[in-house]
Formats: C-alpha cells, sequence, structure tokens
C-alpha cells in the first residue's frame, strides 16, 4: 500500500489521526494533515483504508 495526500484539500479534521496515528499527524498551527509513513506495514492497513474513507475532503489516496 502507498498512500499520498492532497495538502491542499486537507480541512484539518484530524479523522485520519484519530484513526491511524501512526501513518498521520497534523501541523500545529493550522490542521493540516502530515503524513507519517507512505507505505505503512501491513497491520496499518485497515486502519489507512478507514481514514482514506472517512477523510471529509477526499485529500487521501490509496494505491494498494
Amino acid at each position: 500500500m502507498k498512500i499520498t495526500v492532497d495538502e491542499d484539500k486537507c480541512c484539518g479534521a484530524g479523522q485520519c489521526v484519530l484513526i491511524a496515528p501512526e501513518v498521520f499527524d497534523q501541523r500545529d498551527d493550522d490542521g493540516i494533515v502530515i503524513l507519517l509513513d507512505a507505505e505503512p506495514g501491513a497491520d496499518q492497513h485497515a486502519l489507512v483504508r478507514e481514514a482514506a474513507a472517512v477523510c471529509p475532503a477526499a485529500a487521501i489516496t490509496l494505491a494498494e
């Protein structure tokens, strides 16, 4: 799995961080997503899929 994020689309809702904190974080100043791990291990895949699915801005793209 390879993850890409579009910072321009991100609205800073933080759902991704709540669901997969080992993969996503947020900038302190504006809450925009920070991708911590673009190719997470298999143990994180289900959480990453959920994070992408609930992102209100559709800023997370997955390539399986």
